[in-house]
């Protein structure tokens, strides 16, 4: 933990439209008394999200109009990497990730031995299953991981993680996939030599039905993931100069 590691923390929170959640999110955060900055990055809302954001005391970040996940998330990259934050924390705004799980995914990372801690709703007791469709894709592409890779992925679509600052400047190249950066930005890193290891936090099911992961449909989603995975084994050429590693962390 920071106080004790001196790491300067920052929880980053992407945001569309979330003004009915942000708030309470940002509030529970700050209850956990874990000394990080909060940022919020808006990305175009149309709603309330920068006024409950600001109002809940967090740092927002606002692009124009909608940008997409990818460029949202990297906007945030850009923001800790530029502002000297060792270690960040990412969690989604629509209330579907428990912040109560965000000190055991620090420690992880914070403990030296891994660079990413992956959260896996598919590790905690109580957390919600995806529907159908999106579960045969984690299936497929924690297949393909496994395959590629060796490494056991139980959840390659969570969004709720935390790293250091190694992966942190990695993750504001241009290497970065902005379009959908998820099974596909796994499979990069494990591939690079980072050290990976799946933690188990808490989700819980959207009341609303959306999220910024959402809103493509289900086989064009695996097409573009097909595709960009196939871009990164091209690029490596399929050589691996060091191996990354995962473990489930109770």
């Amino acid at each position: 933990m920071k106080n004790k590691l001196q790491q300067r923390i920052l929880v980053l929170i992407p945001a569309y439209n979330e003004a009915r959640t942000i708030a309470g999110l940002i509030a529970e955060i700050r209850s956990l008394k874990l000394e990080a900055d909060v940022v919020v990055v808006n990305d175009g809302s149309s709603d309330a999200t920068v006024l409950e954001a600001t109002k809940a005391g967090a740092v927002v970040i606002s692009h124009p109009f909608n940008m997409g996940y990818g460029v949202t998330v990297q906007t945030g990259y850009k923001y800790a990497s530029r502002n000297n934050y060792e270690v960040l924390v990412q969690i989604d705004g629509d209330g579907q990730h428990d912040p109560a799980c965000i000190p055991r995914l620090i420690a992880q990372v914070c403990g030296g031995e891994i660079d990413i801690a992956l959260g896996s709703r598919f590790l905690e007791s109580g957390s919600y299953r995806p529907p159908f469709a999106r579960r045969v894709g984690m299936a497929l592409f924690s297949r393909l991981i496994k395959l590629l890779t060796g490494l056991e992925i139980s959840d390659p679509t969570s969004g709720y993680q935390a790293f250091n600052r190694r992966v942190m400047d990695f993750y504001v190249s241009d290497i970065f996939p902005c379009d959908y950066p998820d099974a596909d930005v796994l499979l990069m890193l494990a591939l690079t030599g980072f050290r990976l290891r799946e933690v188990p936090v808490r989700m819980t099911a959207n009341s609303e039905g959306k999220s910024m992961h959402s809103g493509l449909k289900p086989l064009y989603y695996m097409f573009k993931m097909l595709l960009s995975m196939s871009v990164i084994l091209m690029r490596n050429r399929g050589g691996r100069s060091r191996r990354g590693g995962t473990a489930n962390a109770g």
